[in-house]
């Protein structure tokens, strides 16, 4: 009997071969199927908008910063200023190194102590690097999963729904190709949004990766040139 309504239906609307009608007339699964895919594209073109607006700030800042870092004034009050309560991952990094030597400058002394401070301030620097980049790739993984599985997904969509739609063409006993083709189409649909969530995440992230992995070098160069300098303030003091 179910079979029986799903073929007039299907005979009904054989003619509307619409996005919107494509979707109204596919089954619950693939119904789900679709919902599901196109949630997962929104949320990843709203990803992809995070990232390129925090990865643009933290650029711009990371610019600014260098600049005053660069420009002679003194660290204490850069320290002071910016390192102490960093707002964004170039002043974390300084203040990391900046605090961990000032600590260890406090030790009154010997030499122990002294040749560890480059250490410290290392691990410092590693430890708020790793820190920052790991805000900095929240959800990565998420597009990444998107990428791989939504073809798939879709896929699944799609052969579930063939498989409905020659049920019900079989109870018809009609293979006209007016009849077989919007079961078919709406089952394709599926794929189609697949491809359409999966294309944007990969290339997405990609591009996010490569941003990221140049920004992370940028902050482990400058990591590795203030601790120089410490280091050889640290020398000059001894």
């Amino acid at each position: 009997m179910d079979r029986a309504v799903d073929a007039v239906n299907l005979g009904a609307a054989a003619g509307d071969l619409s996005l919107w009608g494509l979707f109204a007339q596919a089954d619950i699964v693939v119904k789900l199927v679709m919902i599901m895919l196109l949630l997962a594209s929104v949320w990843v073109w709203a990803i992809v908008f995070e990232k390129w607006q925090s990865l643009r700030v933290a650029n711009r800042e990371a610019d600014a910063f260098e600049d005053r870092f660069w420009s002679g004034g003194s660290l204490d009050e850069l320290y002071d200023q910016e390192g102490a309560k960093p707002v964004h991952p170039m002043a974390a990094v300084f203040g990391a190194a900046m605090g961990e030597w000032r600590r260890s400058a406090r030790v009154a002394g010997a030499d122990v102590a002294r040749s560890a401070v480059g250490g410290r301030v290392d691990r410092g620097i590693n430890l708020a690097v790793q820190r920052e980049m790991d805000r900095l790739e929240r959800w990565m993984v998420f597009l990444a999963s998107v990428g791989s599985t939504a073809p798939f997904i879709g896929l699944f969509g799609t052969v579930w729904g063939i498989m409905h739609s020659f049920s019900a063409i079989a109870s018809m006993h009609n293979t006209n190709l007016a009849v077989v083709a919007p079961g078919i189409a709406e089952a394709l649909f599926a794929t189609a949004i697949g491809l359409v969530a999966a294309i944007p995440a990969v290339l997405a992230y990609n591009k996010i990766s490569n941003d990221l992995a140049r920004f992370a070098a940028r902050l482990e160069g400058f990591g590795t040139e203030f601790s120089a300098i410490l280091s050889r303030q640290s020398e000059e003091r001894a």
